[in-house]
């Protein structure tokens, strides 16, 4: 709609609206967002500085950054196991985090990476020359690094630099049939990707919620779930979180991600509070693999209905009654806010049931239906979806049950 369509007083009211979200959000962060920019770290630039001088025969390898992840499934499939082992010893970083590599190269090099990072944290313990802050951050990074480092945990992405990233896998992603993405929303970064109080708040522990679900939902079931936090999240309510330009960055990295999965698994996304803008905008790129997009507290999609998506996967929303994101003015003028509700009606997704979610971080709780919705969403067990009270038939038009 443009200017031209809307009626001034309309036009008016909703800059006023935004303005008024957006000054309440600054003074209960204190703009936060502006004051605090993630500090810029050099270990990933070295590694892809070192990776772009690598040579196999006379050829260099693919660039990170512009080559599809399906040409770089095909020259790591040409180059052969032991040429890509020395690849991952010697530029754990690149090889970690290269959509198209196969995945258990991708965890072996990011043992190889999470060692190397944990050795270069610990002398950050007793440096004088930090404060007591500076150096109860090394602590909580030392800690993490080891609790990703525990065996048998397959880490799919791990970059230290600045706040840092992470991506872990649950299940076998190879043989696995279906594959069910967490994109989580504001505060996320690697310090946050695990939590011990507020487990099912963190992308690990949703991601294991969700993966017990999917297997109970659907015994027998090859699935695998990824806890994603691939990209560079807001830091707290604040301006970044109204606007699209985090998200934008992040779900270029998503599309990635997506393509360069394994097989021909079905995938589902499964997008909560500003990780539904990312998935919104990711939408009409991904490929044709991702069946299924769900958001949960979403402050908009970027989009004014499930159509403007452009995408052939099916819209699934939910939002429990307590969660206070249904407060927040679904608009979006001058690139603050981000558009319609997912959950009005109008819109077009599919309505279910979020009931025990009790809140905006509780959508991965066990027992509560939101989780269970989620999980026969994931499984492609659409018969066991409960609809949202208002829309009944939510599931109508799938045929088959999706297969697994």
């Amino acid at each position: 709609m443009t200017s031209v369509d809307v009626p001034p007083s309309l036009t008016v009211l909703r800059t006023l609206l935004v303005l008024g979200v957006v000054l309440v959000m600054l003074a209960t962060t204190g703009w936060t967002a502006l004051r605090h920019r993630p500090p810029s770290g050099t270990s990933m630039e070295a590694a892809l500085s070192a990776w772009g001088r690598e040579r196999i025969g006379d050829a260099p390898p693919p660039d990170p950054a512009t080559a599809p992840p399906r040409t770089v499934a095909d020259w790591f499939d040409a180059l052969g196991p032991a040429r890509s082992a020395g690849l991952a010893e010697r530029h754990p970083f690149v090889v970690g985090n290269l959509d198209g590599a196969p995945p258990a190269l991708r965890y072996r090099a990011n043992r190889i990476g999470l060692t190397r990072a944990l050795a270069a944290e610990r002398p950050r313990l007793d440096d004088p020359r930090l404060s007591a802050e500076g150096r109860h951050e090394a602590r909580r990074r030392v800690d993490r690094f080891r609790s990703l480092l525990t065996p048998g945990r397959r880490i799919l992405a791990f970059d230290p630099t600045g706040t840092g990233r992470a991506a872990e896998v649950l299940g076998d992603l190879e043989r696995a049939r279906r594959i069910s993405v967490i994109v989580p929303g504001v505060d996320t970064h690697l310090l946050t990707f695990q939590k011990t109080h507020g487990q099912y708040t963190a992308p690990v522990g949703m991601a294991q919620a969700l993966y017990e679900a999917e297997r109970r939902t659907a015994p027998g079931a090859r699935v695998a779930v990824i806890a994603w936090a691939g990209y560079t999240a807001p830091a707290r309510v604040g301006v970044d979180a109204a606007t699209g330009r985090l998200a934008a960055t992040g779900a270029d990295r998503l599309v990635r991600l997506t393509e360069g999965l394994p097989g021909k698994a079905r995938v589902a996304l499964f997008c909560h509070s500003y990780g539904s803008v990312l998935c919104g905008l990711a939408a009409p790129r991904l490929p044709e693999r991702v069946t299924d997009l769900a958001v949960a507290g979403s402050p908009g999609m970027r989009a004014e209905t499930a159509a403007e998506l452009s995408t052939p996967a099916r819209i699934w929303a939910m939002r429990d009654a307590g969660d206070w994101i249904g407060d927040v003015p679904h608009l979006e003028f001058g690139g603050v806010g981000h558009g319609a509700d997912p959950v009005a009606p109008e819109f077009g997704a599919r309505l279910v049931s979020a009931a025990g979610a009790a809140g905006h971080s509780g959508y991965f709780e066990p027992g509560t239906e939101s989780l269970g919705n989620f999980a026969a969403i994931g499984a492609g067990a659409f018969e066991r979806v409960v609809c949202a009270p208002a829309t009944p038939a939510c599931h109508g038009g799938i045929s088959g049950g999706g297969g697994f």
